[in-house]
């Protein structure tokens, strides 16, 4: 129970964050307990980012098999680009895309090590995404 909490208390964390930055955020039901999408979506001007939410204070991050495989069918599905939003105590958020994941022999990981060397924030994801399709759509060169 206590992961729960933790879990759903980052996700609210990273729902608040967003909202504050202006976007229009849901947090899915059921998220954390044999859910079948990513935990947050964050809309604005016509994109919209999900985001499966990771309170995690190890060296290292794992998803299963079977949830690394319904968030690739989420984001081949939607076409929304999905990340892996790891919070590290202390260390603040870390957002790794999918494909940046290794396959291990049960499921999928990620070391904090890879985490940093990414170096990944919030402000990366949504520039990306969202100025972008902005761009685009006034004619601009992207």
């Amino acid at each position: 129970m206590r992961r729960y909490v933790k879990g759903a208390r980052s996700e609210r964390e990273l729902l608040n964050s967003l909202y504050g930055m202006g976007y229009s955020v849901i947090r899915s039901a059921g998220s954390g307990v044999n859910s079948l999408g990513p935990d947050v979506l964050a809309i604005k001007d016509r994109v919209c980012i999900s985001f499966e939410c990771k309170a995690w204070d190890r060296t290292s991050l794992s998803i299963d098999e079977e949830q690394y495989s319904k968030l690739a069918v989420w984001e081949k599905n939607t076409a929304f680009p999905t990340y892996v939003a790891w919070r590290m105590n202390g260390k603040g958020w870390h957002f790794i895309k999918l494909g940046e994941f290794k396959k291990g022999k049960k499921n999928y990981n990620v070391t904090m090590k890879r985490a940093f060397e990414i170096n990944r924030g919030i402000d990366d994801v949504l520039k990306q995404h969202i100025t972008a399709p902005v761009q685009a759509a006034a004619g601009l060169p992207v």
